[in-house]
């Protein structure tokens, strides 16, 4: 199998499976990851989602030996649409996303962490949009991209496909937090249980909120968000989270 799964308390780990590959994003591994993250979508038990990958590398972007022995209009297309879709997939699920990145992050792999809610990399981590240096622009990592950093540093990575440091990659926005690579699975894993004890309704509702506002004009984005906050007042966690709030004890969500 391309993609492994592994669920416990509340987390479902996605782990890529091609290490030998550096987890290149074949055909057949981003229809597994899409698949997977649609079963996720109606199961009550899972609250946040890991992405990461086994082997040297998080994922090394798209898998250019597949490319090169299917050539044409019609193939490339295709591929492209379906990681647009998978990508998608990730932003419209609602239950948050982290990705955990060790090794390198490169061109669709890149865009994959960009396209997660979260990120936390290991030191030793690398990240860069290369195509411009195999005459291919990184035209659709930079979708992801320049919606999660600002434009200059995206057109810097875009325009030399330098790789950049783990830690370079945390100064301009594109993870959150760099630990020790021999942390970083208990780092993620401490991070998406803290995520996975809120209530899954509210964190559905504040990651679409949260996507939908980010495209509209302040005065657009204000008027939408009202609406959602008086829509969440009124949910059963709401009223928990508050009362629980008040009476100084831990909620109970329910998720309605």
């Amino acid at each position: 199998m391309e993609l492994l799964r592994h669920d416990c308390a509340g987390v479902a780990t996605l782990t890529l499976n091609r290490p030998t590959q550096r987890n290149a994003l074949s055909v057949g591994l981003m229809a597994e990851l899409e698949k997977a993250i649609a079963a996720i979508r109606h199961d009550p038990a899972v609250h946040v989602v890991v992405i990461a990958g086994a082997g040297p590398a998080f994922c090394a972007g798209h898998d250019l030996w597949e490319i090169r022995a299917t050539p044409g209009r019609a193939a490339y297309d295709a591929l492209f649409a379906q990681c647009g879709r998978l990508m998608q997939a990730i932003v419209h699920l609602p239950k948050p996303v982290i990705a955990q990145v060790h090794g390198v992050a490169t061109a669709a792999g890149c865009q994959l962490v960009a396209s997660c809610d979260l990120a936390v990399a290991g030191a030793s981590a690398r990240f860069a949009t290369p195509g411009v240096n195999i005459g291919l622009f990184c035209s659709t990592p930079m979708v992801a991209l320049s919606r999660a950093v600002a434009r200059k540093h995206a057109m810097e990575m875009l325009l030399t496909g330098d790789m950049i440091s783990a830690e370079r990659a945390r100064e301009i926005g594109l993870v959150n937090r760099v630990v020790p690579d021999d942390d970083l699975a208990a780092a993620t894993a401490a991070l998406a249980a803290q995520i996975a004890a809120k209530s899954p309704l509210t964190l559905a509702i504040g990651k679409e909120a949260f996507y939908r506002q980010v495209e509209m004009t302040l005065a657009d984005a204000y008027t939408y968000t009202a609406t959602v906050m008086t829509n969440n007042m009124l949910a059963n966690d709401a009223e928990e989270g508050i009362d629980a709030f008040l009476q100084k004890r831990q909620p109970h969500w329910t998720g309605s």
